[in-house]
């Protein structure tokens, strides 16, 4: 699937989501302007820091849930406070919101896992030193020739 779709499948949850509990349940959205209450650098400070933002700005902090979403998850914590207060006003800031939450959190925990390093590959590590040289007056046979070939995944376990 592309991008694009995804988004749009995204946004689709998102509005039944929002229908079903504005119908059944009798929650109430807000309808504040976000634009009337910050600005774009809010927007990078919030996508690029989450954490740091909901610290040290005016959003609203909560309880025990409210603190452990901002430790473990402060994307998809930002993503909910967004559909809450602004979700009849500027639904495409808040799908934006969610799209950066699904990413930022799916490829924070892929570079964690690949240990830092989000091209790593476990298939294929090759070493080969034969033809290194040290500079500085060493002598060749001072040299470590070393050669790593991993074929199989279960080889690297």
């Amino acid at each position: 699937m592309n991008t694009l779709f995804k988004i749009f499948i995204v946004f689709l949850l998102l509005s039944m989501g929002s229908a079903i509990m504005m119908r059944d349940f009798g929650i109430e959205f807000g309808d504040i302007n976000y634009w009337q209450n910050h600005g774009v650098f809010f927007l990078i400070f919030i996508t690029l820091f989450p954490r740091l933002t909901l610290l040290f700005s005016s959003v609203a902090t909560g309880g025990l849930l409210w603190w452990l979403a901002w430790f473990i998850t402060p994307r998809f914590l930002v993503a909910y406070l967004a559909t809450i207060a602004y979700w009849q006003t500027n639904p495409v800031l808040v799908v934006i919101s969610w799209v950066m939450a699904i990413g930022g959190e799916s490829s924070e925990k892929t570079v964690v896992i690949n240990r830092g390093s989000p091209f790593r590959s476990k298939r294929t590590v090759v070493l080969n030193n034969s033809n290194h040289r040290h500079q500085g007056g060493n002598s060749p046979t001072d040299s470590i020739e070393a050669e790593f070939k991993v074929k199989n995944e279960s080889d690297l376990d």
